[in-house]
């Protein structure tokens, strides 16, 4: 997807911008995050531990999506990880469950079917994969063979060094 389309996309409505991405597991063990706006670390703690607690608490059969503060907070549970997002009141909470769903497809396919120890012993490997496929809280690449092209190219350029 060109920025041009991207762009025409997020003014028809559908937009997703991430505010922030958290992963945890149900144990309330942060394993990644990713920050889109400037808050401060004590901010950042407070928002996360305030998130998973609400996140974890919730039933199973319940609704992904919750209203949270001033945003709109969009999770889902893979295996024993919660993948979390918040995005603003106005934007689109299916796509950013379609862009949780890719981030998963993207790691499953880098780490032949991903589990917790791979993003543990991984976690720099997890982050550049989410970096290539968004960026600023944006859809940056909709093609997963050319995010896993971009990242097979960073790793044999590391593999030469």
């Amino acid at each position: 997807m060109t920025r041009q389309s991207s762009r025409a996309w997020s003014e028809r409505g559908a937009r997703a911008a991430m505010q922030f991405m958290l992963l945890f597991s149900r144990q309330g063990k942060l394993r990644l995050q990713k920050w889109y706006v400037p808050l401060s670390d004590k901010e950042k703690k407070k928002i996360t531990r305030e998130l998973v607690q609400t996140v974890l608490a919730r039933k199973p059969k319940m609704c992904s999506f919750l209203e949270w503060r001033d945003l709109k907070i969009v999770y889902k549970r893979y295996a024993s990880l919660y993948f979390c997002c918040a995005i603003e009141d106005q934007d689109n909470e299916l796509i950013t469950l379609e862009i949780i769903h890719r981030y998963v497809e993207l790691l499953d396919k880098y780490f032949g079917s991903v589990c917790e120890l791979d993003i543990i012993f991984n976690f720099e490997k997890a982050y550049f994969i989410l970096d290539e496929f968004l960026l600023g809280g944006e859809v940056q690449e909709t093609s997963k063979k050319n995010v896993l092209k971009a990242i097979e190219q960073a790793d044999l350029l590391q593999e030469s060094i």
